[in-house]
Parts: C-alpha cells; sequence; structure tokens
C-alpha cells in the first residue's frame, strides 16, 4: 500500500505539469496574427511569426528567415521548415510573463521563454542574389 501511495505521489508532480501543457487550440489562438521574441538563458536566442494555416516564419534575429508549418503530435507543438525534414517538437505553457516553451527533442531540453510580442512581422531580408 505504501509503495502504492507513493508512486501516486511521485507522479502527482508530472500529472500538473502535464495539464499545464498548451494544447494546440490554445496555441494557436494565443500565437495566431502575432510575432513572438524568444530569449534563453539571459539573451535573445529567434523570433517567430505565427500566420495563418498553423504556418510560421522563424529568424535567430540575424535577418535570415525560415518558413514553416507546425502541428500538434501526442500533445507536444511539432514545427518543420523549408529543408528540414525533421520535426522539432516543443511543450509550451503559459506563465505569468508569457510562454514558456521546452524542446523536447534535446537531451539537455533548451528552454525559451517570450521577451516581447508584437503585430509587426518578422524582420527578413531578401534572398541572396548575386555570383
Amino acid at each position: 500500500m505504501r509503495l502504492l501511495l507513493a508512486c501516486v505521489l511521485a507522479a502527482t508532480p508530472l500529472v500538473a505539469l502535464a495539464q499545464d501543457l498548451m494544447s494546440a487550440d490554445e496555441f494557436d489562438a494565443y500565437t495566431r496574427g502575432k510575432t513572438f521574441y524568444y530569449g534563453a538563458q539571459g539573451a535573445p536566442y529567434g523570433g517567430e511569426e505565427y500566420l495563418d494555416n498553423r504556418r510560421v516564419r522563424w529568424s535567430f534575429l540575424d535577418g535570415k528567415c525560415q518558413d514553416g508549418e507546425w502541428y500538434e503530435d501526442d500533445g507536444l507543438i511539432c514545427f518543420v521548415y523549408e529543408g528540414k525534414p525533421d520535426p522539432q517538437c516543443w511543450s509550451f505553457r503559459r506563465s505569468g510573463s508569457g510562454l514558456v516553451a521546452q524542446f523536447e527533442n534535446d537531451p539537455d531540453r533548451t528552454q525559451l521563454y517570450e521577451t516581447e510580442q508584437t503585430g509587426e512581422p518578422l524582420h527578413c531580408l531578401g534572398p541572396e542574389i548575386g555570383v
């Protein structure tokens, strides 16, 4: 009986954390039509513009942008970008200061946090043309 109780108590934080994760519908409603800027470990990390029909545009804030799309897979929000067929899956939750994203493909589990959101498009340079 004690073992059962210990197992239930040990799993309780995991259940609570899973309940805090945003569903695909919640994520879409919160992000669609906006551009979010993310930080990691106190430094700027990148920005993502969330478009209609679950399309996105990502940049590491260097003016180079990647178009892609997102979908829900087993409670995670997964992104696929042009030229990169492997999905990048994240768990998202809301905190008092905005979104918190946990990268689920990485053993080190990169964590990003929202630093700003705007209705302005992401700044992207044009295609590189030349010799």
